[in-house]
Order: C-alpha cells, then sequence, then structure tokens
C-alpha cells in the first residue's frame, strides 16, 4: 500500500505551513502503517530529523518515551523543518507501555527494535510486514533492555559495520531499516 503525495512542499513552505493547514491536511494524506517509537533519544537534532525522516515515509505515527524531548522545541523543529506539525505525534513514559497500546489496537502489528544485539540478524534478512513498528534508543545506551528482554519484540536488527566506527548515528540507521520496510512491503 502506497502511501498518497497530494500534498508536496519544499523545506520553505514546510516551515512557513501553519498550525492549522497542517492539521487540516494532515487527515488527507494517505499514511502507511509504519509507527515509531524513540527510546530515550536525547538529541534534538536526532529527534527532528527522525520526524523529517517519518514525514518521507509517510509513517502513521511517532511515539517519544521517556527522557525524549517533546516538540515544541526549537532544536527538534530546525532539524524537521516543521515536519512536527505534519507528523502524528505523542509522549508516553514507557515504550513498553506504546507497544502494549498498539497490539491492542492493531492487529498482527510486527515489532522490530534495531540494535547491536547477540539475537539481531542483518536488517535486510529480516522478512518486515505492514503494520510495523520500529523502535529506535538512546545514543549511547540504544534501546533499553526492559524492551530487548520483553517478549514483545518480534525481531531485532542491525545494520553491518565494517570500519572501526560500531554504530551509526540513530537516525541513520533508522532511515536504513525504513527503507528496507517501504521496498519490501510495498513492491
Amino acid at each position: 500500500m502506497k502511501a498518497s503525495r497530494k500534498f508536496i512542499l519544499n523545506a520553505d513552505d514546510l516551515r512557513k505551513s501553519s498550525r492549522q493547514l497542517s492539521a487540516i491536511s494532515r487527515q488527507r494524506i494517505k499514511r502507511n502503517e509504519i509507527y515509531i517509537i524513540l527510546d530515550n533519544v536525547l538529541d534534538t537534532y536526532n529527534i527532528g530529523s527522525i520526524f523529517r525522516l517519518a514525514d518521507a515515509v509517510a509513517a502513521k505515527k511517532v511515539y517519544l518515551c521517556g527522557q525524549t524531548e517533546t516538540p515544541p522545541n526549537h532544536r527538534i523543529k530546525k532539524a524537521s523543518i516543521n515536519t512536527t506539525e505534519w507528523v502524528e505525534w505523542e509522549y508516553a513514559e514507557s515504550p513498553l507501555e506504546v507497544i502494549r497500546n498498539l497490539q491492542f489496537t492493531i492487529y498482527n502489528l510486527q515489532i522490530v527494535a534495531i540494535e547491536q544485539s547477540k539475537k539481531s540478524i542483518q536488517y535486510d534478512k529480516f522478512d518486515y510486514k505492514l503494520p510495523i513498528c520500529l523502535i529506535v534508543g538512546n545514543e549511547t545506551t540504544g534501546v533499553s533492555k526492559e524492551v530487548l528482554q520483553s517478549r514483545i519484540v518480534d525481531g531485532i536488527v542491525e545494520i553491518p559495520m565494517f570500519g572501526v566506527n560500531k554504530s551509526l548515528n540513530v537516525m541513520v540507521s533508522l532511515g536504513i531499516v525504513l527503507y528496507e520496510v517501504i521496498k519490501q512491503t510495498t513492491a
């Protein structure tokens, strides 16, 4: 199921868009059944960039959990180029609370954590299905142990690293996985 591209705004248009316009127009945009959970993501530029990414793939909703900063925030708005006004979002104390609520309301929801783990598989070897919920974690400590050790997660995926750096930026990792999800589910 491919999302509709009825409204296409450039960065300048997005920065100038009003909350009222985006609220009315947001309802008309066809969204993919993709939900994104930020589990204690602390960098406001990462948060803003994830909003921009969520808009790019027409994700249904972004959940900001734990210590993740929420809009309105100048740095989030700047990095998101105001897509915080176009992408539905909600704050919740715990990512497990969000997952349980989503599972209660969305049939057959696939839950996937993006994290380096002994249980992870390479991101492009996983069989993604919609509806899906992707979880990304803190820039230093990753997805919380409470999520990874729960039996709620259907899979853990990671991106192979070939240099001396151990990991990629949280937004970059999410972007790579999101586009693999789109590739596998909208073909």
